[in-house]
């Protein structure tokens, strides 16, 4: 079924009906950008059309690119050096001719629009949108590394006005109608089924329409000819405050003030050509398909639960049992809760258990409105029973278990929880670095028995990861990971090992940190580093919130495990002991290496200088971003070869949703490949030289090198 349909009615209006059959959402693909062209130069070549509506056939209008189709012109570009361009030119020719052929086009837009769909709907005439609250229209292309190649840099600004124009360019975030309407994105909201009509009524009124910038005497809103003034402290405003935010690590934004500048001082196909120009150099910057890869096409990918065994029917957990009312408890109490599943909720004492309770409640509470009054505090705590009582537990089909980072604990807490549930239920750990087959040992069910690694907040973090043990069953897995769809959390399955993957990956980089300040690397050069690399937060201020006490916990139960190194920490080990004996622990006791001034901004500790003198040469910013990257795609590339985690994807989009690691790079083991797997190797023998054998690249690794054969191996390479 072709994607494109033109039917005309008998007052000389063409509607033309986009529906991609074999697909969910409508995205550009040959097909449908060939069937626009036809059914463009059908409507322009009838006499007896007047004008033309586009539509869509589905609940949304047009999704805009295929990112799949997308990735695969990337990959090409980078790998064979072949142009990106030639795939939107074809659009930009039906799009320009749809403009200037002198018959009207309305987009009626009955759903959201992005991308090259919104683009689309800019180059007709007139624009209605549907009212409807999920209605979203935008141009989001910069988070995938990309500018819109459709005309959006150039049609936008002239529309709108530079000043207007530029923040949606640059932020991407969706318009919902009334604020499309507001801006001048769209020209009518209306409800649904009103779209076509009112469309065809503005068409049947105005049918000698023109684009503003194709008419005589045109003057772009808020300056004409050289920029005016104001326009230009947009850019001037625009670059400091992209340098400031990107570090120069994304090149979309400054390119889409390039490509803007430029254009708009230039007749309109010119301005076209330096669009393309923009998009084509971001195309052969290997940060679009970083980004596109892990951000968007395999995180899409896990979030649908990619490897979940096949053949096992869902088990939907009914009620779900939760051993622990600290914050983590409280927060998977809330997500559960929040898809409908009933929980009970345990702790050592009802009082505990209650507090975890009014924590979920609270979480759950929209801001500024009090918690009595708030409907999904109320619907949260009508789902939670808090109580003391294992035997509550009886009736839970799953239960997971959020206590102390001790295996005492868990123990104990494991075994009391089993003794009263049923033999089908499923057990999960929420541990984050004790191996899972070990805890399993005695409780005669290993084969029900698995981990699901939660992060902290959970209602803000996506990612779960889910460890399996030597002996947990492939149902087990399904169904852990049908829990972790309704939780809405994208699942990595790792295979059992000491810090299993994250933690590992979080250790290499926290540690890293550590050594550098008992090297006597400055602390506001260490953090600044981490933040100008990319990474969300910076080790010494996340060593606070997760409190160095734990730490401590973690090393000395590594040190009873006998675990090898560098698992052991030893580079970081004298640091933790020395913060935790001065109790230092974090922001929990209201300081670590950070300083918590009631009311005011956290600030490193002025006595980190007494503690760990500053020593006289400091390294360069870019040695000490080297160090905190590369020690976590080298652990990366271990937990690979050890069989800890099975695939590429597993280590980029748990290193990017669970610990912050910067997206630009597309995960630890895309940056390997960014950077060339010769040039890893050679870098970590350099920093191995320097600061010791953690940073020693595997056999494997150097044999990966002198291949010449990256993680990622695509058609195109």
């Amino acid at each position: 079924m072709k994607p494109i349909s033109v039917s005309v009615d008998q007052d000389g209006i063409a509607l033309i009906t986009i529906d991609c059959a074999d697909r969910p959402v409508n995205v550009y693909t040959p097909a449908l950008t060939a069937g626009m062209g036809e059914a463009v130069e059908h409507v322009l070549a009838n006499d007896a059309i007047v004008g033309a509506i586009i539509t869509s056939g589905k609940d949304s209008f047009l999704a805009g690119a295929d990112l799949n189709a997308v990735l695969e012109r990337l990959e090409a570009a980078l790998t064979q050096g072949r142009s990106a361009l030639p795939g939107f030119v074809a659009e930009n020719r039906f799009m320009r001719r749809m403009e200037t052929g002198g018959k009207p086009f309305a987009a009626a837009i009955n759903g959201t629009a992005l991308g090259g769909g919104l683009e689309l709907c800019l180059a007709c005439h007139y624009r209605v949108l549907s009212d409807a609250p999920d209605t979203r229209v935008g141009l989001p292309e910069v988070g995938v590394g990309l500018l819109p190649a459709g005309g959006g840099t150039q049609r936008l600004p002239r529309l709108l006005g530079i000043e207007a124009a530029l923040p949606l360019l640059l932020d991407g975030t969706p318009l919902a109608p009334e604020r499309a309407l507001a801006l001048g994105v769209v020209d009518e909201i209306a409800p649904c089924a009103e779209l076509v009509m009112r469309a065809k009524r503005w068409l049947l009124a105005n049918r000698g329409a023109r684009q503003p910038w194709d008419r005589d005497g045109y003057r772009m809103p808020g300056g004409a000819g050289a920029l005016a003034e104001h326009a230009l402290r947009s850019f001037h405003t625009g670059i400091a405050q992209v340098r400031s935010r990107t570090h120069g690590n994304y090149p979309a934004p400054l390119a889409i003030l390039s490509a803007v500048y430029e254009g708009t001082q230039l007749p309109f196909e010119r301005a076209m050509a330096i669009e393309a120009q923009y998009f084509a150099q971001l195309a052969a910057d290997p940060v679009a398909r970083n980004l596109v890869r892990t951000q968007f096409v395999n995180r899409k990918r896990y979030a649908r639960l990619a490897h979940r065994p096949q053949g096992i029917p869902q088990g939907p957990a009914q009620r779900l049992g939760i051993l622990g009312a600290g914050m983590m408890g409280a927060g998977i109490a809330l997500a559960a809760a929040r898809a409908g599943i009933e929980v009970v909720l345990l702790d050592a004492t009802r009082e505990q258990a209650a507090a975890g309770r009014l924590r979920a409640m609270e979480m759950a509470t929209g801001a500024g409105a009090s918690m009595t009054q708030s409907e999904p505090a109320q619907r949260v705590g009508k789902l939670i029973h808090a109580t003391e009582h294992y035997a509550d537990l009886d009736g839970c089909d799953f239960v997971i278990e959020a206590v102390f980072e001790d295996r005492a604990v868990k123990t104990d807490v494991i075994a009391r929880a089993l003794a009263v549930l049923s033999p089908t239920a499923i057990f999960a750990s929420n541990t984050s670095t004790l191996p899972i087959t070990g805890l399993a040992t005695g409780t005669g069910r290993p084969e029900r028995f698995i981990g699901m690694h939660f992060f902290s907040p959970v209602a803000r973090m996506p990612l779960l990861e889910i460890i399996l043990g030597e002996r947990t069953s492939r149902e087990t897995l399904a169904h852990a990971m049908d829990l972790a769809a309704r939780l809405k959390k994208t699942p990595i399955v790792v295979n059992d090992s000491p810090g299993f993957y994250t933690s590992r990956i979080f250790c290499a980089y926290v540690d890293e940190a550590m050594a550098m300040l008992a090297e006597g690397v400055k602390p506001a050069l260490i953090e600044n580093a981490a933040r100008m690399a990319g990474m969300a937060v910076s080790p010494l201020a996340v060593l606070d919130e997760v409190s160095l006490d734990l730490q401590q916990r973690v090393v000395r139960q590594a040190e009873a495990d006998g675990v090898a190194e560098p698992l052991r920490r030893v580079h970081a080990q004298p640091v933790i002991a020395r913060m935790n004996a001065i109790d230092r622990l974090g922001r929990k006791r209201g300081g670590g290496f950070y300083d918590y001034p009631e009311g005011g901004k956290k600030r490193l500790w002025p006595g980190l200088a007494q503690e760990y003198p500053a020593a006289r040469q400091q390294p360069g910013l870019g040695e000490v971003k080297r160090r905190l990257l590369h020690a976590q795609a080298l652990e990366s590339v271990r937990c690979l070869e050890e069989g800890v985690i099975s695939a590429p994807e597993d280590a980029d989009i748990g290193a990017i949703l669970g610990l912050g690691f910067p997206a630009w790079t597309g995960g630890p083991l895309s940056l390997v490949d960014t950077i060339g797997v010769r040039a890893f190797v050679l870098a970590c023998d350099a920093l191995a030289d320097a600061y010791g054998s953690r940073f020693r690249p595997t056999q494997a690794l150097c044999e990966r090198a002198r291949r010449g054969e990256p993680f990622y191996r695509t058609e195109a390479a």
